[in-house]
């Protein structure tokens, strides 16, 4: 009797476990999927006229390449939080104009967080390319920084480190705003001392969280005061020099 009773507390239990296991994964399926910031039309328009590039939506992400195929360096890049990957083409396609292969990866569950994949899952995209970058926006760039090791340079924007890098030796450009609500230079300043010595830091005047993307105001963010253009050309010659110094750009 007392053992029917016990197995009958036991399945009760392992019964809820599993109710209250389902509800969780259902309900971060349906937050991920609730409130993903859309990438702007216009500025996405400029991408898919673009004579000057290549713009193709693969298994690895979506692939920026030069319009004439001539590319030797690579640089996936991570997505922030429920941000559409299309949100960065615009911003990173001059990039791709002056000869860096680009792969804007499509995270799981919109969200870098809950990606596994290794480097490779992106890179493959561009198989003849051997040196590869790796970086992303804000959540996107952290996860960035756990795939450092597999790269031969690493890129921020509006991001930071949660992993400790210091001792890679990798070259590292670390982008902030001055109007950054979210990743703050305050922020970005205090995770420092896990980039290695020499990693470069700017900071660009005017720019929030979401400049470094075309997908409207963020909550919790900061007022830009620098235009979307300035700001995406600000960014193409800061990583383009970058590129160049640290991966024998073209």
């Amino acid at each position: 009797m007392q053992n029917k009773r016990g197995r009958r507390v036991l399945r009760w239990i392992l019964g809820s476990l599993a109710v209250v296991l389902a509800l969780g994964i259902g309900g971060i399926l349906v937050w991920s999927q609730v409130g993903v910031m859309a990438a702007e039309p216009e500025p996405l328009a400029t991408v898919r006229e673009n004579p000057d590039i290549t713009v193709t939506v693969a298994p690895e992400g979506i692939v920026l390449a030069p319009a004439d195929g001539a590319s030797e360096v690579g640089l996936v890049f991570i997505p922030g939080a429920k941000v559409d990957p299309w949100a960065y083409a615009a911003i990173l396609q001059g990039l791709a104009e002056d000869g860096t292969t680009v792969v804007i990866t499509r995270p799981w569950l919109n969200l870098a967080f809950f990606d596994l994949r290794g480097l490779d899952a992106f890179t493959s995209a561009a198989p003849d390319i051997d040196a590869w970058a790796v970086g992303g926006h804000s959540l996107g760039g952290v996860r960035a920084c756990q795939l450092a090791a597999d790269a031969d340079a690493l890129l921020l924007f509006g991001s930071y480190c949660a992993t400790d890098v210091s001792d890679t030796g990798l070259p590292v450009l670390s982008i902030a705003g001055s109007e950054d609500g979210l990743s703050t230079p305050e922020k970005i300043a205090d995770a420092r001392p896990l980039l290695p010595a020499d990693a470069e830091l700017v900071e660009i005047p005017g720019a929030s969280h979401a400049s470094f993307g075309d997908y409207g105001p963020q909550a919790g963010d900061g007022t830009p005061t620098i235009p979307d253009e300035e700001m995406h050309q600000t960014v193409t010659a800061l990583v383009d020099a970058f590129v160049q110094e640290s991966l024998g750009g073209r």
